[in-house]
């Protein structure tokens, strides 16, 4: 007779419990740190201590352009044809710009309604650390826009990491293999397998992932004083959580409405990647597991491998909502009164010119730098958010992900319903 009991892991032997013991231990050894040491030592050990982030990330990007790239053709060329690209790609770009509307209209409801830049004092405001932000500003504009969306070479955009022109080649190469039909089969089955591969890859970069964690958090903490940080940036921050509370409210609200009781599922799939990107202050980094994730709560891989490297493109709510939130903040600080209708019209610039900095590092910073330029707001009132704004990118990386998964299960869903009502018609 065996007496022997099978035991379930325990919560803290899984990822997601060891990331969140890696948070916990890197606040607390920065915190220590930045007790214990000089202010130049202390800068000294943060900046080697985030090496194990930078590690961690830069493993998870060696694997991204070859992901999106065999994903993404294999799913097209099982899509079959142009309409099929075209009807997904029409909900996805709906889905898309809806979600991005509403978040920067959130954003500015709540930065009116609390008003943190109002009476704020501007006399210690820190203003030698605005350049590289502002730097970056000048590439921001309509036309650059469409030249970032297309690729002149696959192999710089994937040497880059530039998933939309990666996103632009793929769609034309599975257009066309799929086009060719069986004549390109071993190509499409070869590239399928190289997928698997990479996937495979995937699982043994996350068992990184706390590391990373770790050192991302010491990292902060032990340059930044929390306390001080919570005293000076108390109104913003405060107000800031509860613009991106009530984000995640009308996200998860809006998820239950279209996949039911499968949202609750969805959730627990994605709490690994959610605190990853929490934690690292980059939705990128859980690409590849969010791929994973997805597929696993059911979403096809065709669907999958063509709404999320949109979605990383188009659809960062978390990031869309600070935009609007941060700008009119900088206003209020100034004392800069913006009507509504002259609010409205920053909301339509944010629309469109956050669409075109996909990948690029503190993307959310630099446009809202670029949009004050735009309104006459002083560009140096970024200074006044810099000290704060890696906690506030936590919570926006962890929302532009949540936003994805919702993005492309609902999608998925909706496709999936029209398979079938398709074959029942066909049936009958």
């Amino acid at each position: 007779m065996n007496n022997r009991t099978t035991t379930k892991p325990s919560f803290f032997s899984g990822l997601t419990g060891q990331i969140l013991i890696a948070m916990v231990l890197g606040a607390i050894l920065g915190i220590i740190i930045h007790n214990s040491i000089s202010p130049e030592a202390a800068q000294n050990f943060s900046s080697k201590i985030k090496i194990l982030a930078t590690i961690f990330i830069r493993l998870v990007q060696m694997i991204i352009s070859p992901l999106v790239f065999t994903t993404l053709v294999v799913g097209i060329a099982k899509l079959g044809d142009i309409q099929a690209v075209g009807r997904i790609g029409g909900k996805a770009m709906g889905w898309f710009f809806t979600a991005s509307f509403i978040s920067l209209l959130i954003g500015m409801f709540w930065v009116n309604i609390l008003e943190p830049g109002v009476g704020l004092n501007l006399s210690n405001v820190d203003l030698g650390s605005v350049s590289e932000v502002t730097a970056k500003t000048q590439n921001i504009s309509f036309e650059n826009f469409i030249e970032h969306i297309v690729p002149k070479s696959i192999f710089e955009a994937m040497a880059t990491n530039e998933i939309l022109q990666i996103v632009i080649f793929s769609i034309f190469f599975g257009l066309a293999a799929a086009a060719l039909g069986d004549y390109v089969k071993p190509v499409i089955n070869a590239l399928d397998k190289t997928s698997h591969i990479v996937l495979k890859m995937v699982n043994y970069v996350m068992k990184f992932a706390p590391i990373g964690v770790f050192g991302a958090i010491a990292g902060v903490f032990a340059v930044r004083d929390f306390q001080e940080l919570a005293i000076t940036y108390f109104k913003f921050f405060g107000s800031f959580l509860i613009g991106i509370s009530s984000l995640w409210v009308v996200l998860i609200v809006v998820g239950y409405i279209f996949l039911k009781s499968r949202m609750t599922v969805l959730l627990k799939r994605i709490v690994s990647p959610l605190i990853i990107a929490f934690g690292t202050t980059s939705s990128e980094a859980v690409f590849p597991k969010l791929t994973e994730e997805l597929e696993r709560f059911g979403v096809k891989d065709r669907i999958v491998s063509f709404m999320l490297p949109l979605g990383y493109s188009f659809n960062l709510d978390g990031s869309m909502m600070y935009m609007t939130f941060a700008s009119i903040f900088i206003a209020q600080a100034y004392g800069i009164d913006l009507d509504i209708g002259t609010q409205l019209t920053m909301l339509l610039v944010l629309m469109l010119t956050s669409k075109g900095i996909a990948g690029v590092p503190r993307a959310s910073l630099v446009v809202v730098a670029a949009t004050c330029g735009m309104f006459d707001i002083p560009i140096e009132g970024i200074a006044l958010i810099l000290p704060i704004d890696h906690f506030c990118d936590m919570f926006r990386s962890a929302t532009n992900v949540l936003g994805n998964a919702l993005a492309t299960s609902v999608v998925g869903q909706w496709e999936e319903n029209a398979e079938n009502d398709n074959e029942i018609a066909v049936s009958e």
